[in-house]
């Protein structure tokens, strides 16, 4: 299995694996439960609790500046790949549009299917995260959370939700799905923040 799919890292890639996680041959796909089928001319995205209410469509997302993104992606089964290529909008920019009350601490992400995770405000403002609609220069696939996921770099992959359709402002951190069945609240890699009670 380890040939075959996955292989130790290199050393000179070894300072961008972190620890216990191995590299992935191709892009491997997990999903619990079916995988949402949606439109971008049906796709909406919804902001509430400690900010103002708002709906934005596709063409709100399209119509804010768009990046392109290398990014390496970190998966809390203990795989890795390296320099995966998106295209999206900047966390920084999406959040021009929304008034926060600054008493929002957290936010739960939540998605077509009904997936949710929760996420740090700190953690969830960073720089270098996006929302992505391109994978490799192609639209994003079902697959892999399209149309649209946000991409959170520095934590494991299941923040990174796919099929991302809401953003629920929050006082407090709130469990979501994973995290209320084991897994760790922030999720860091390097820190091997893989389970709860760590």
């Amino acid at each position: 299995m380890l040939g075959k799919f996955f292989q130790k890292p290199t050393p000179d890639a070894d300072t961008r694996v972190p620890p216990g996680q191995y590299l992935a041959k191709g892009f491997p796909v997990l999903t619990y439960g079916e995988t949402p089928q949606i439109s971008t001319d049906k796709w909406k995205f919804r902001v509430w609790g400690l900010a103002t209410e708002k709906t934005l469509s596709w063409s709100d997302f399209m119509n804010l500046p768009q990046y392109d993104f290398t990014a390496d992606f970190h998966c809390v089964t203990r795989w890795s790949k390296l320099d995966v290529k998106w295209t999206g909008v900047k966390v920084t920019d999406f959040i021009e549009l929304i008034q926060l009350d600054p008493k929002a601490t957290h936010l739960m992400q939540h998605c077509y299917g009904g997936y949710t995770t929760n996420i740090s405000l700190e953690d969830f403002l960073r720089e270098e995260n996006f929302f992505a609609h391109t994978l490799f220069g192609e639209p994003l696939p079902a697959e892999h959370g399209g149309p649209m996921r946000l991409v959170v770099p520095h934590l494991y992959a299941w923040k990174s939700a796919k099929w991302i359709n809401g953003l629920e402002f929050l006082d407090h951190d709130e469990l979501g799905f994973w995290e209320r069945n084991g897994y760790h609240r922030r999720g860091e890699p390097w820190a091997e923040e893989r389970y709860a009670g760590l």
